[in-house]
């Protein structure tokens, strides 16, 4: 990965660090992340868990069941490596490999793609994850990242 590309994604998990982490939070992420895909024109899935709880899922018009696969992939390496899906993926690429060849994990079970982001809750740590599949994976991950910086304003 990039000396630049690894501080930038660092920074933004030091920064994007919530409070807490409510139904209601997950809920209102949810509708900001959705408001923002349809501003976007963006056909995109949206999935949020805490825990092992679904708390907000959303579907738009143009997405099938294959972005729901790609969430849970995307998901299932967030809570593993406890960092972005995004942040995976390159740490792989940087040492010359992928995920897919080096990590030894199922790839019909994780996927380091962009998209997936740790919700982090300050004195907790990783609560959950937030995903979006649809776009390419650096925009999925900038999608989420937009998100949650207006979330936490």
């Amino acid at each position: 990965m990039s000396t630049g590309l690894a501080a930038e994604l660092a920074e933004q998990e030091a920064a994007l660090v919530l409070p807490r982490f409510t139904n209601d939070d997950a809920w209102r992420l949810g509708c900001l992340l959705v408001d923002l895909a349809r501003e976007r024109s963006a056909a995109v899935t949206v999935d949020i868990r805490r825990g092992g709880q679904q708390l907000f899922h959303c579907a738009l018009e143009g997405t099938s069941p294959d972005n729901d696969a790609w969430l849970e992939r995307k998901g299932r390496v967030v809570l593993r490596y406890g960092t972005s899906s995004l942040a995976v993926g390159e740490r792989f690429r940087a040492k010359g490999t992928t995920f897919e060849e080096a990590s030894f994990l199922d790839p019909a079970l994780y996927a380091a793609h962009g998209g997936a982001f740790p919700l982090r809750v300050a004195g907790v740590g990783v609560v959950g994850v937030v995903a979006v599949s649809g776009l390419p994976q650096t925009e999925d991950h900038a999608l989420v990242v937009t998100a949650l910086t207006r979330f936490l304003s």
